[in-house]
């Protein structure tokens, strides 16, 4: 993995960003309980250099609507000179993949970088303050995904699991970002075409953990999380398959499935140990793992179920310039 700094770099530059794919703990996390999670090897490429006023694809009109942009230059940019952005992204919008967040820190890298270089730990609070002001709500999972690569882990409470990266936010919204081993298997994630709405999801879920029932559905949520990540560190395919079914049984429990991504699940059901949304749900994406040797078996059920799948590893590298 390359944790090294992003370098200092004149106009114009040019940085790429992967997306992720979360395998246990959305949306508990951002109430500070685990999440384990990886960055896949599908990538965002945002180039910056100089224009006579602020432009997305050469559009004045896209970069003034776009609010993550917008934020990028109030708390990353200020009274530095209008750019041209240009975004070509293999990530599909509104997947639940973080199409978002590799947008986020490919330009957070390439504004660190015309601004003299910028640290990996700089960079993914940056990151995540910037997604977190454009969507109002959210945990650092994306953003650091695409900033450090490979797998991660969020709040795991065991001191010797994996290695510390940084620790993002500040007084009680703080969480621990460390990376974990690859087992080396292939995960398939398939968009369902229905896209999802992050914000939203994020805060019905938030009344749902501050109901009665709340506590317990988080306790839940913590304790597959810990142990999916520690069947992932003893290269137990069949049980991490298993706590993914786990996993979605509680995203059903706080409204986050959807009848088109049940569908996709069944699907894919005969070719893959375990399958879930990925994601904040209502939309967007499930991920499964495929039975040893039926990876394109599952790819083909879920291209056949109307889905776009994709066959990934993890990006071996995060954020970086072109």
């Amino acid at each position: 993995m390359n944790d090294t700094a992003i370098p200092g770099r004149a106009l114009p530059i040019v940085a790429r960003a992967p997306g992720k794919c979360i395998l246990f703990g959305e949306h508990a996390v951002v109430r500070a309980q685990p999440e384990v999670l990886l960055a896949v090897d599908v990538y965002t490429q945002v180039a910056i250099r100089p224009a006579p006023e602020w432009r997305v694809n050469g559009h004045p009109e896209s970069a003034a609507s776009n609010a993550y942009l917008q934020a990028a230059i109030r708390e990353l940019w200020a009274g530095g000179e209008p750019l041209d952005v240009t975004v070509v992204s293999r990530i599909p919008r509104a997947s639940g993949m973080g199409s978002s967040a590799a947008f986020i820190a490919g330009l957070a890298a390439s504004f660190g970088a015309a601004r003299g270089g910028v640290d990996r730990p700089t960079l993914a609070q940056q990151a995540f303050s910037v997604e977190r002001t454009a969507q109002g709500v959210g945990s650092p999972g994306d953003t650091s995904a695409a900033v450090a690569g490979g797998y991660l882990t969020l709040n795991t409470d065991v001191a010797a699991v994996g290695e510390p990266l940084w620790t993002v936010g500040a007084g009680p919204d703080r969480w621990t970002v460390r990376r974990i081993g690859d087992p080396g298997w292939v995960w398939v994630v398939a968009f369902s075409g229905l896209p999802k709405d992050t914000g939203p999801k994020v805060r019905a879920v938030g009344e749902k953990f501050a109901s009665p029932e709340g506590p317990e559905l988080l306790r839940r949520f913590a304790e597959v999380a810990r142990a999916g990540l520690h069947a992932m560190e003893r290269e137990d395919a069949g049980e991490t398959g298993h706590l993914l079914d786990q996993n979605q049984e509680l995203l059903r429990a706080v409204g986050v499935s959807h009848p088109r991504l049940e569908a996709l699940i069944e699907a894919a059901r005969p070719a893959a140990l375990g399958a879930k949304v990925t994601g904040a749900g209502g939309g967007g994406s499930i991920v499964a793992l495929a039975r040893p040797g039926q990876e394109a078996d599952l790819v083909r059920r879920l291209a056949r179920a109307g889905a776009v799948p994709f066959a990934t590893k993890p990006a071996p590298v995060g954020v970086q310039l072109v």
